[in-house]
């Protein structure tokens, strides 16, 4: 028999049992919302009864290696895991194969061709697939005709709803289950509206069954990313931001050109360097990337030199350890200096790389005269600069400009599809449909309206000693957070006409507690604001939300969730017909 199911398992940036620690610190215990997706994934493999193989879509592998390491699931009888590939499997002497898969139709006819192999071989066994986040009617379809005509049963476990926006809008009631019912909400955008009554409703549906949790969370915003197109556009500048930027995060690890890491015994020439990328987890669960994660890059070196005189101190210090019990003590801190010295050597060669390299990625928002923005993109397209800078600087005036000339438009359509290739007319539409790339329509540009009322451009950002948000990107602070720093202080009333030029709706609703969960608050205590962001949300904007729950008197702590961490290379791409293409 084969089952087809889904899941919509939620997770949470540990990615080691022993590295989740720090999840549990904090006044938002995320540890709670990591055992409840170990759990239901416990749950899943109970179910099927027996000795277990796991067949992983590659691209998964990352996720859920963020909640359950093997010997979770070994604990669960899973004692085989392979990586889809088409063809016939391993061979593996377990009662079931599951599949961990997205819904993509490709994958389906890898699954079916392993499928139909294995039939011949081993009649008795059960087939799974577990689909992440949703089911696709598509893909049962695609099996359905491969391999499931008449000689194998499916059995669906499915919601009515496929949207993502309704999935978003589940997680946040499954967050509520956990966390208490969160009493006030606010949003702004189309998105951010649609969810909100998705939430409203299911509360509806649910009343009588609340659960009896004081609420964690003071309030939910809910973003959607359509109000800020302009932030992920621009390069981000702080230390997190430009590895992201450059180099790519993927569930919680980047991996770096592995040069800078080789180390090279004296006498020995560079015949054998390693040739594999350089694989560090980066989480702040290390002391010193919790400390420099946040900063903009230029004062990454202060601290970095600050660190190495600490350590450097600390192992001066065995000259003093005269007496037995001096020396005890000594080497009982020696692996924690050790890790201290070899999470400075890696940072130390993280920041150099970067510093190589950083001048070819950096996109500002720097408020310039339209002719010279122009000429500019002219010379990166004429010198055949990678195509996704040019697409972000075009995307990026356009956004500043509620469009481009019509004259402008055309001649950058021309020059991209004529330098870079005439496929990517599919891109250029794809771009015109999100919103990024459109024709000045003679409607009134409010963006310098937007920019000078909520300060979004400060010509004396202190990089070192940050006193505003707008450190994180050198002088541009991030639409989306200014929101939010004015939603807690001192409200949008205040703002009511900004929120009017900006796209989409913005609203508040008051979710009713169950009596005698009302929440007293003590003297000085913070409040605690989820921010949801809908359609991606950078790190840039992450360390500014940081940043404004580290400020004194701020009242406020913030917790991100989101549908997905981007920049501006990964958002673009995203959009783009062919993104693996050589000239970009």
């Amino acid at each position: 028999m084969m089952r087809l199911r889904r899941s919509h398992l939620i997770c949470c940036a540990a990615s080691k049992e022993k590295m989740a620690a720090h999840l549990s610190y904090g006044r938002v215990n995320l540890n709670i919302l990591r055992e409840a997706a170990r759990k239901e994934l416990r749950e899943f493999l109970d179910k099927c009864a027996g000795s277990k193989a796991i067949v992983w879509d590659e691209y998964l592998t990352g996720p859920f290696g963020l909640i359950a390491q093997y010997s979770l699931l070994k604990e669960h009888e899973v004692e085989k895991m392979f990586t889809l590939k088409n063809g016939r499997l391993p061979p593996a002497d377990v009662k079931n194969i599951i599949f961990f898969v997205r819904p993509r139709l490709e994958l389906m006819d890898i699954i079916a061709d392993n499928i139909t192999s294995e039939d011949r071989h081993h009649s008795s066994r059960d087939f799974h697939i577990l689909f992440v986040p949703r089911r696709s009617m598509l893909c049962e379809q695609r099996l359905k005709e491969q391999v499931l005509s008449g000689c194998v049963q499916v059995e669906c476990y499915l919601e009515n709803d496929q949207t993502s926006l309704y999935h978003t809008a589940k997680g946040l009631m499954t967050l509520q289950a956990l966390y208490g019912t969160i009493p006030q909400i606010y949003g702004k955008g189309e998105c951010a509206r649609l969810v909100a009554n998705m939430m409203l409703r299911m509360k509806r549906e649910f009343a009588g069954s609340q659960n009896q949790i004081l609420p964690v969370f003071d309030t939910l915003l809910l973003l959607d990313r359509n109000v800020d197109l302009l932030t992920p556009l621009a390069t981000q500048l702080t230390y997190e931001g430009l590895i992201d930027e450059i180099y790519g995060i993927s569930n919680g690890y980047v991996k770096l050109p592995p040069e800078k890491f080789a180390q090279k015994k004296q006498g020995e020439g560079s015949k054998d360097l390693p040739t594999e990328p350089k694989k560090l987890q980066l989480n702040s669960a290390e002391e010193l990337y919790a400390e420099i994660r946040d900063k903009n890059f230029n004062a990454v070196g202060a601290a970095l030199s600050k660190k190495a005189k600490i350590i450097s101190a600390a192992f001066e210090e065995r000259h003093n350890a005269k007496t037995v019990g001096e020396i005890k003590q000594f080497v009982s801190q020696l692996p924690h200096m050790q890790a201290a010295r070899s999470s400075l050597a890696n940072h130390t060669s993280i920041a150099e790389l970067i510093k190589d390299i950083t001048s070819a990625y950096i996109i500002q928002c720097f408020p310039i005269k339209s002719h010279y923005v122009n000429t500019y993109i002219e010379d990166c397209i004429a010198q055949k600069d990678p195509l996704i800078k040019i697409l972000r600087l075009v995307c990026m005036q356009s956004v500043c400009n509620n469009g481009l000339k019509h004259k402008v438009m055309d001649y950058y359509k021309r020059e991209i599809l004529q330098t870079y290739g005439y496929e990517h007319i599919l891109t250029l539409n794809n771009l015109e449909k999100a919103g990024l790339l459109k024709p000045q329509t003679g409607s009134r540009n409010n963006y310098p309206t937007i920019r000078k009322t909520l300060k979004l451009w400060m010509e004396d950002a202190n990089e070192q000693n940050p006193n505003d948000i707008s450190y994180v990107y050198s002088g541009y602070s991030p639409l989306s957070i200014r929101l939010t720093q004015i939603l807690a202080r001192p409200g949008w009333r205040s703002i009511e006409e900004v929120l009017k030029m900006l796209p989409g709706p913005h609203f508040e609703e008051r979710q009713q507690l169950p009596s005698g969960l009302h929440k007293k608050r003590q003297q000085g205590e913070n409040r605690t604001t989820l921010v949801f962001f809908l359609g991606g949300v950078t790190y840039a904007e992450i360390a500014a939300l940081r940043f404004l729950s580290q400020v004194e008197d701020s009242g406020m702590e913030y917790v991100i969730a989101t549908t997905k961490l981007i920049n501006g290379t990964t958002w673009i791409k995203s959009l783009m017909d062919r993104p693996e293409s050589p000239t970009q």
